[in-house]
């Protein structure tokens, strides 16, 4: 009996909800002030070169899973790419890996530069 309530325990664990990213637009990453918040653009290094948010850190798409590991887990995370597809899959990486706070920036550096955000090259 107790071993049929551990293994159905287990069950429910596994079926548990796992945390989630937030979608969050450019004004609110405009906007942000939280203590300890990383900005972490996913795009490749010569996309980076050609414009960024200021402050963000590059951490390319496919280097995400070896390299977040850096970064404090209990900090807010704003993920940026070139048009939101990118930093989604980032993000969803990063809620698995058990960041506690991601906010994926829909429609990206596009989306940053079209809303007359600066671009620091």
């Amino acid at each position: 009996m107790r071993l049929l309530a551990f293994a159905l325990l287990l069950l429910l664990a596994a079926c548990a909800p796992q945390g989630s990213y937030k979608n969050v637009g450019v004004g609110d990453l405009q906007a942000a002030s939280e203590p300890g918040r990383v900005v972490l653009d996913v795009r490749e290094p010569h996309e980076y070169a050609e414009g960024h948010v200021a402050g963000s850190r590059l951490l390319p798409l496919a280097t995400v899973e070896a390299q977040a590991g850096q970064l404090d887990k209990s900090a807010p995370v704003y993920v940026i790419c070139r048009s939101g597809n990118r930093s989604k899959t980032a993000s969803e990486a990063l809620v698995k890996m058990g960041f506690k706070d991601v906010r994926n920036v829909e429609g990206g550096i596009l989306a940053w530069a079209a809303a007359g955000y600066p671009v620091q090259r």
